[in-house]
């Protein structure tokens, strides 16, 4: 779902964002009006997201091609009519239409025919029952959140940023999470300083065990790469879970630290810079709206701060006294083959280790 995602509306958003800042004609003109609406290369992207998902998952769940490709038409039709929690309905809607469609694939000698009528009626039935009580529920729990954080910065600060960081190094998806529940506002931006202290926490206190591969992979892939080593001392995850519960309340309370973009964009933390970019591409459409007139130094003072500078220092330092406890020992960080084939960040990025 999180490959999806990032193949869509995260991409869409980045090509939106460039076009709009360095004022590049090809990717701010309308390139297709559909209904009266026009759509730029980027809002196009963006647009697919429903079957986009419904797809990725498909594919995770090793769909046949009839199914997988009958998926695009259910996700379509989940995310619409899920509205603002449309990635949820997409998300629990596409697992039950895919298991229906594989169900039937390869069943009758009309399969052609089969598999997609099942795949495609069970889904925009479910999605038409269900989708958008499913979308409700979600918006209703993201905006609870996000009153809870307005309300109380400091305490959910510190749950949301501790929560988010660790859903992104376990194998689940935090992205998916976020744009599930459609988190922005400050509880984004708690969510965004949790996952950014797990990656570049990760990465910069083993650079001795895995070098500039590890510092890599990590920073700007995934700090799920961890958890094998995470399942043999869970110790080592001391440091990274106390610098995102230090950073998330910093980000709340002290930078007012935002997350207007994307609402995935707040889980997915340093993952090809993707988390600080939907912050600038939210602080980018507020200038579009009038809402803001300039950038100003502490906004962009306080987004590297969160994002990069105070995980780097403070996530060692707590791992030094963790190590002086000898609760941690050398090489208990050590990715293997780290040192000898270094990582690619494309084999390591938050959306594909998800699935």
């Amino acid at each position: 779902m999180a490959q999806g995602l990032f193949a869509s509306l995260l991409i869409g958003t980045i090509i939106n964002t460039l076009g709009t800042q360095l004022n590049i004609h090809l990717l701010t003109q309308p390139v297709a009006i559909v209904g009266g609406t026009e759509y730029t290369i980027g809002g196009l992207a963006s647009a697919m997201s429903g079957p986009a998902m419904a797809a990725a998952i498909g594919y995770a769940l090793q769909a046949p091609a009839l199914v997988l490709f009958s998926l695009i038409t259910v996700g379509f039709a989940a995310n619409a009519l899920g509205g603002a929690g449309g990635p949820l309905a997409v998300y629990l809607i596409a697992i039950v239409a895919a298991e229906l469609g594989k169900a039937v694939s390869g069943e009758t000698k009309v399969d052609i025919l089969v598999t997609p009528i099942v795949t495609i009626f069970s889904g925009i039935l479910l999605s038409h029952w269900f989708a958008p009580a499913i979308g409700q529920a979600a918006m209703q729990t993201g905006t609870f959140i996000m009153w809870a954080t307005t309300l109380q910065p400091f305490l959910m600060g510190i749950l949301v940023s501790a929560f988010m960081g660790i859903a992104l190094t376990l194998p689940i998806s935090s992205a998916a999470i976020c744009a599930a529940l459609g988190l922005t506002g400050l509880a984004g931006g708690a969510a965004l300083a949790g996952c950014c202290a797990q990656m570049v926490g990760f990465a910069v206190m083993s650079w001795k065990e895995n070098g500039l591969g590890g510092l890599v992979s990590q920073g700007l892939g995934t700090s799920m790469l961890q958890m094998g080593n995470i399942v043999k001392n869970p110790r080592i995850w001391i440091a990274p879970i106390v610098t995102s519960m230090i950073t998330g309340p910093l980000a709340t309370c002290l930078f007012g630290l935002q997350m207007n973009g994307p609402a995935v964009s707040s889980g997915m933390g340093t993952c090809g810079m993707v988390g600080p970019i939907g912050v600038y591409s939210g602080w980018a459409q507020e200038m579009a709206d009038g809402i803001r007139s300039v950038i100003s130094l502490s906004d962009w003072t306080g987004l590297l701060l969160i994002s990069i500078v105070l995980p780097a220092v403070i996530c060692p330092v707590i791992h030094r006294l963790v190590v002086k406890a000898g609760w941690v020992r050398e090489g208990d960080l050590t990715l293997a083959g780290a040192k000898a084939a270094p990582a690619t960040v494309a084999a390591g990025t938050e959306a594909g280790s998800k699935e």
